[in-house]
C-alpha cells in the first residue's frame, strides 16, 4: 500500500552493528529501538530524563537532513559539534508525498538559531530577511515563549515535517493550549509532527500515538496510561494531601 504520510518508520539499520556499550546506543531508546511507527499526523515520544528520547528525535532530524542545533533545512551552523553519530545508524521510511515546509526545533538550542537568523540577515540578499517569516520582530527581543510561539504561528507554513524536542520549555500553560490549537491548525493542514515532550498537556492532543522510552524500549501507550497523566492527575486530584506525603520527615526509630 502507498503511503502519503511524510514519515513512515524508523529504524537501526541492519547493515551497521552499533556497539551497544557505547553511547548513544547504550541509551534505552536507541538499544531496543525497534521499528518505530509514526502516526500521520502526531507522535510523541516521552520517558524520564536520560532515557534517549531527545537523543533520538535528534538522530532522527540530522538524519532527515536538518540541522543539528535546529532550523530547517537551509541552515548550516555549529555553535558546538556535540551531537551524536546516531543518525548514521537510522533507516527513515518515507511515504511518496513531499514535505512543502519543515523544521527542526530544539528547545535547548534556540537561541543559536535566533542568532544565526541575525547573522543571516546582516548578509545583503535579493530577497526579504529571514526575520520575516518569524513575524519580522528579533528573536531575541522577544521572550522565550514569545518566540517560540512566532515559530509555531508565523514560521511554520502547513504541509510540513516538523520535529519538536521539548517545546513546552519555555510555555505558560496557557501558551501550551495555544501551540497545541496551532498544532492542530497545521495537522488539518497536511502537517506530521514528530514531539519529544513532558507535557501531560500537549501529549493529550487528539487520538496521537504516544510512545513511552523505557529501561526495557518503547513501548506504545494509551494517555491516561502515562507517568506522566497518572502524576499530574494525582496531584490536581489532591494537592494538598500529595505536598505532605511528598515532604513529610521521616520519624527517626
Amino acid at each position: 500500500m502507498i503511503s502519503y504520510q511524510f514519515l513512515i518508520d524508523v529504524q537501526l539499520r541492519p547493515d551497521k552493528t552499533p556497539d551497544f556499550s557505547a553511547y548513544p546506543f547504550c541509551l534505552p531508546a536507541v538499544r531496543h529501538l525497534g521499528r518505530l511507527e509514526f502516526d500521520p499526523a502526531v507522535t510523541f515520544i516521552v520517558g524520564e530524563n536520560g532515557s534517549g528520547k531527545s537523543t533520538l528525535l535528534e538522530g532522527l532530524a540530522v538524519a532527515l537532513g536538518f540541522n543539528a542545533e535546529g532550523g530547517s533545512k537551509n541552515f548550516n551552523f555549529g555553535t558546538r559539534v556535540s551531537h551524536s553519530c546516531l543518525h548514521e545508524y537510522l533507516r527513515v521510511a518515507r511515504g511518496v508525498r513531499k514535505p512543502r515546509d519543515g523544521y527542526f526545533l530544539r528547545a535547548e538550542s534556540f537561541f543559536n538559531v535566533a542568532t544565526e537568523i541575525e547573522n543571516m540577515d546582516r548578509i545583503p540578499a535579493p530577497a526579504p530577511p529571514v526575520i520575516d517569516s518569524y513575524g519580522g520582530v528579533s528573536l531575541h527581543e522577544q521572550s522565550h515563549g514569545e518566540s517560540f510561539l512566532a515559530l509555531l504561528e508565523k514560521r511554520f507554513g502547513g504541509k510540513g515535517l516538523y520535529i519538536l524536542d521539548e517545546p513546552e520549555a519555555a510555555l505558560s500553560p496557557q501558551r501550551q493550549l495555544r501551540a497545541l490549537k496551532r498544532i492542530h491548525q497545521l495537522v488539518q493542514g497536511g502537517s506530521q509532527f514528530v514531539i519529544a515532550t513532558h507535557s501531560p498537556i500537549l501529549m493529550a492532543y487528539p487520538e496521537a500515538s504516544i510512545f513511552v522510552c523505557t529501561p526495557d524500549g518503547i513501548r506504545q501507550r494509551a494517555y491516561e496510561d502515562t507517568e506522566h497523566y497518572e502524576v499530574m492527575h494525582d496531584f490536581m486530584a489532591n494537592p494538598r494531601g500529595a505536598l505532605k506525603t511528598l515532604l513529610e520527615t521521616p520519624k527517626e526509630p
